[in-house]
């Protein structure tokens, strides 16, 4: 347990210390915030029964956004409790219920052998359990009050949600990535994170500013775990957003445009890990920012050809 009724929970997705989950206890009920994929959800409910709570005591599962390293376990997670009612973005709700197109997507791009490897079958979220979370809905969990706020930018169905007892965040990926491997003596290493296909980079730096204005003692993030000074790792995802802007534009035009954009970013990262003492040399940091300087490329590109349009 992290700190008043919090529970990090390691869905072991790809990694260790990649991917949280994280239960919520108060008074005898629970509240799950991402679920992981399906493989991860015996954890979930592991870490549920070693809190004392039974299948019945869960009362919400909030997705923070239909990615399936996020949500591809919601289904599955939903069919073991019989009383709780999912929470999801107006954007995301539509693609939990009827995750058919979640599905035709990622098997594009992975495969059928690595989406069963990775992710399992994907099951719909009936439609009657479903409540969709406007900017600023607010829900209880035994009195514990726990708000959502449209937090677009990693992506256009992404909420956060407002722990008003632990005056702390949980951001899925709109406050970025946090490996505990890379913690140096000045502190968490943060970077901004894009999806494939829908990076904002505006949007994203107004999100953050949004969550700040809250006054968070902690951030909880997806990927991974707890992290305070929220004003610094701000302060650094705003610096890193715009000169990965400028470092996609420097390479706009380039003949391979993707390769150049990998490389600047894997300079950027290393850089900037060095300046904060990182433990890892420069090839630890490429090797443990390697998936998420790749997807980061993608956005950039993405972000690019939307602005040229």
């Amino acid at each position: 347990m992290d700190t008043i009724g919090i529970h990090t929970i390691d869905t072991a997705f790809q990694r260790d210390h990649f991917d949280a989950a994280y239960l919520i206890v108060e008074q005898g009920r629970g509240a799950f915030i991402d679920t992981g994929t399906n493989h991860a959800v015996p954890r979930l409910l592991e870490t549920a029964r070693k809190t004392g709570l039974a299948a019945e005591d869960i009362d919400w599962v909030l997705v923070t956004h239909a990615h399936l390293d996020h949500a591809g376990g919601a289904g599955e997670l939903m069919a073991h409790l019989p009383h709780a009612r999912l929470v999801a973005h107006p954007r995301a709700a539509p693609h939990l219920i009827d995750p058919a197109k979640l599905i035709a997507g990622a098997t594009a791009v992975y495969g059928e052998a690595e989406m069963a490897r990775s992710y399992g079958s994907i099951r719909p979220v009936p439609a009657e359990r479903v409540v969709v979370a406007e900017d600023g809905h607010a829900l209880e969990l035994a009195g514990r009050r726990l708000q959502c706020i449209d937090t677009p930018g990693h992506a256009r169905h992404h909420y956060c949600v407002w722990d008003e007892r632990s005056r702390s965040w949980f951001t899925g990926d709109t406050f970025g990535l946090s490996y505990r491997e890379m913690d140096g003596p000045h502190g968490p290493f943060i970077l901004p994170t894009s999806s494939p296909v829908q990076f904002e980079p505006e949007a994203l730096k107004t999100s953050i500013a949004r969550l700040l204005a809250y006054r968070p003692r902690a951030m909880y993030l997806t990927h991974y775990g707890r992290v305070e000074e929220p004003d610094r790792l701000a302060a650094e995802l705003f610096e890193q957003i715009d000169a990965m802007c400028v470092l996609a534009r420097q390479c706009d035009g380039k003949p391979d445009r993707h390769r150049a954009m990998v490389a600047g970013l894997t300079a950027l990262y290393q850089e900037r890990a060095r300046a904060l003492r990182c433990p890892l040399d420069d090839a630890g940091v490429t090797q443990v920012l390697e998936m998420d300087i790749e997807l980061n490329a993608q956005g950039l590109a993405c972000w690019l050809d939307r602005d040229r349009r």
